[in-house]
């Protein structure tokens, strides 16, 4: 029964030529197909041949078994079943899948595979094996996208510090790796035994001019040397490998075809390029590249299951699931994955990929956790620790951080659009490798003497999500304060100079931040575009954060301070709140994500507390960027480069009918339209009547009730297949 149904349904779809019935049956123990062709109405059956290892997986098309004629004619002769090319080769690059033909295919398969299973146990354990092949290959991307993001932050984090110095004894070691081996808590740079750090190796010591020009001349040599290396593994070896590929992502899950973007080579060099490109200290992060190489892991397991490998719409279910597991490592956040899969990239997602997305995700979270990369036995890499709630009067400021999310979102589409298009119609294009030589050297000439944008973009971000202590001695904790030694609260008092100095540096940070960023996105290296959004968020955040808490301390009377922060006293503003906020204010007017993002970055943070923050800074940003650039940066990726996608979100508001546009043939009467309301059972006969004899579709509303009087009940309205058929057999 189930077998008919499926070729009931096929027959539905395709078009039959010489049989127009086709009817699989199984009698008994024999399984047979059996049809009726339309030259001489005479039933003849054929037997299926006993399967082997091959068709347990996929079915093809034999001499004896008789499936000839279930064939997409808008494909011409690709059999349903088969592929004309070859099983791994059924579409060309740069071609659209069939979802239609494909996932037939895969119910077909199916079918007969369950059958089977009724046969022995040997079928039975095949039957089991296709069903739980799914489970596993996720299984085996998660695990795979785990290592490869634990890999990939513990190097980053190495060659990043090798920029400052290294470790004596043990070399492979980072800054606070190398403390930690010489049991040496102050990990500040010139604070650790074992750290030395370049000048200290040529025996200069302290902070003169001669010192930091070495460090300055070292900082440049090692951006450029990783920079350099990065663009060249990507030019020689794998050009997929650049950029962060969020974009492409989207349109393969779409069903278009872009062979090698997802191949081993891709994955080996946007691996290790995007920790020599991060480590080279560019405007960019690595948790976009990431969800690329999870998707390069799952199309690489997807071969070795030919349930997907063979088959490129059931394919897309382990893409789906591979790019859940690429945010799972990448911010460690597994439930944001799978809603990211779900929101931004996936274009089908039925509900057991929902499941194997979330299996996924948590495989490959489990294995970045016991990795621990990080170094803090937690998979959050901001963990907020805030002992003060949010207060009402603060949704206002929130909701300037979302507005200001949304235009430098807005803003930042426009200008990185244009310098792409630009560098496209200009001679800049046909040198790469100078582009990025070039890029990195401006980069690090410019950031080194700001503190904040010397060092790394996690690092800061870090620092901007803290909350001031009592033994915080940053210039961010700045503050003339005195401490309660009965309750070891601290009592906030005036800024500083250091304060103030720290404010103008964070300034001169953002402007960095946001120019280097645009120039920086769409060089030949793996970049991705989160973590330099965050920054610049975090940054605009904290720096608003310091604002309305002076406006607390100095206006202590005005009525929303006085009546929220009574009970708080003046610890009634975290700064490190408003970092939070606002970065996530500014990569939603970038991406435009909303129910993904704000879950991502609670999962982030661990601050499940301060989630109204988020939506509404999350909810302002997304209805500001829309209001001048609509679409999200991705959206425009995809128009420039010319990708055939096809967004399922997008309305189409059309007010033409089909009678507008159809016309009738030469010398031949009007067409006749059948409304889909305000026509009478008479005027249909009529309509019908004058209709006859004449080779043109007809015309159908979705619902179509028609009646011969004002109280007689309307007929049944009849599917659009009943009513093409009927209309083509020339009755009403």
């Amino acid at each position: 029964m189930l077998v008919l149904l499926a070729v009931n349904y096929v027959k539905s779809l395709l078009s039959m030529t010489e049989k127009d019935n086709l009817l699989v049956r199984f009698d008994g123990e024999t399984e047979t197909i059996s049809y009726k062709t339309s030259k001489n109405g005479v039933f003849q059956e054929d037997p299926v041949r006993p399967f082997g290892d091959e068709d347990m997986l996929d079915i093809t098309t034999d001499a004896r078994m008789d499936v000839s004629d279930l064939r997409d004619r808008s494909q011409g002769v690709s059999n349903l079943m088969s592929t004309a090319t070859g099983e791994q080769n059924q579409y060309d690059d740069f071609h659209t899948i069939d979802w239609l033909k494909d996932l037939g295919r895969d119910r077909f398969r199916h079918r007969v595979i369950e059958h089977r299973a009724k046969e022995n146990i040997w079928h039975r354990l095949r039957y089991l094996h296709d069903a739980w092949s799914g489970w596993v290959c996720v299984f085996l991307v998660g695990l795979t996208s785990g290592c490869v993001a634990g890999v990939v932050d513990i190097s980053a984090s190495w060659l990043t510090n090798l920029k400052e110095g290294i470790c004596a004894e043990q070399f492979w070691f980072n800054q606070e790796h190398c403390c930690w081996s010489a049991n040496d808590n102050d990990t500040s740079v010139n604070g650790c035994s074992q750290w030395f750090t370049w000048p200290e190796l040529f025996g200069i010591y302290g902070d003169g001019a001669g010192a930091y020009l070495l460090r300055y001349m070292f900082y440049v040599i090692w951006a450029l040397i990783f920079s350099s290396l990065a663009v060249l593994l990507v030019r020689v070896f794998a050009p997929y490998a650049c950029g962060g590929g969020i974009a492409e992502i989207k349109t393969i899950l779409s069903g278009f075809i872009i062979r090698g973007y997802l191949g081993k080579w891709t994955l080996l060099i946007k691996a290790v390029g995007v920790v020599l490109s991060t480590s080279a200290g560019l405007c960019l992060g690595k948790e976009g590249p990431l969800v690329h190489v999870a998707c390069c892991c799952g199309n690489i397991f997807a071969h070795f299951f030919p349930k997907y490998g063979r088959n490129e719409a059931k394919k897309r279910e382990i893409l789906s699931a591979a790019a859940a597991a690429g945010v799972s490592v990448a911010f460690g956040a597994p439930i944001g994955g799978v809603l990211f899969s779900l929101e931004e990239v996936s274009y089908y997602f039925p509900m057991k990929t929902l499941w194997r997305s979330f299996f996924c995700a948590m495989v490959a979270a489990f294995v970045l956790r016991s990795i621990n990369p990080f170094g803090n036995n937690r998979v959050a890499i901001f963990y907020l620790d805030y002992d003060v709630p949010w207060f009402f009067f603060e949704l206002v400021p929130f909701m300037i951080l979302g507005i200001f999310g949304g235009l430098f979102g807005a803003f930042f589409i426009r200008a990185n659009s244009w310098w792409v298009r630009f560098k496209k119609a200009s001679s800049f294009s046909k040198y790469p490798v100078s582009e990025v030589l070039l890029i990195t050297l401006l980069t690090a000439l410019v950031s080194f003497p700001n503190p904040y944008t010397r060092m790394s973009t996690l690092t800061l971000m870090e620092r901007l999500f803290a909350q001031c202590g009592p033994a915080d001695e940053s210039d961010l904790c700045s503050y003339n304060r005195t401490f309660n030694q009965n309750d070891g609260k601290m009592q906030l008092g005036a800024p500083t100079a250091g304060l103030s100095h720290a404010m103008g540096l964070l300034f001169l940070a953002l402007l960095f931040k946001i120019a280097f960023t645009i120039f920086t996105m769409g060089v030949k290296v793996p970049a991705g575009l989160y973590i330099p959004s965050l920054a610049i968020g975090a940054i605009a955040g904290r720096m608003l954060g310091v604002g309305v808490e002076q406006l607390v301390y100095h206006f202590p009377n005005f009525a929303p301070f006085k009546t929220e922060c009574g009970s708080a006293g003046s610890k009634c503003v975290t700064p490190g709140l408003y970092a939070v906020v606002g970065a996530c204010a500014a990569l939603a007017g970038v991406t435009r994500m909303t129910v993904s993002l704000v879950v991502m970055m609670f999962e982030v943070t661990g601050g499940l507390p301060y989630i109204v923050p988020l939506m509404v800074a999350t909810m302002m940003a997304k209805w500001v960027g829309d209001a001048i650039v609509p679409g999200s940066i991705y959206d425009r990726q995809i128009v420039m480069n010319n990708y055939p996608f096809l967004d399922n979100k997008d309305e189409f508001n059309y007010t033409t009918i089909a009678a507008d546009v159809m016309q009738p043939r030469p010398n031949e009467p009007p067409l006749g339209v059948l409304t889909q309301d305000s026509m009478r059972l008479a005027e249909v006969s009529t309509r019908g009547d004058s209709q006859k004899g004449r080779d043109q579709p007809g015309v159908l509303g979705t619902r179509l009730g028609v009646t011969d009087s004002e109280s007689s009940p309307p007929l049944a309205p009849c599917s659009e297949q009943e009513w093409g058929m009927t209309t083509r057999s020339g009755s009403a």
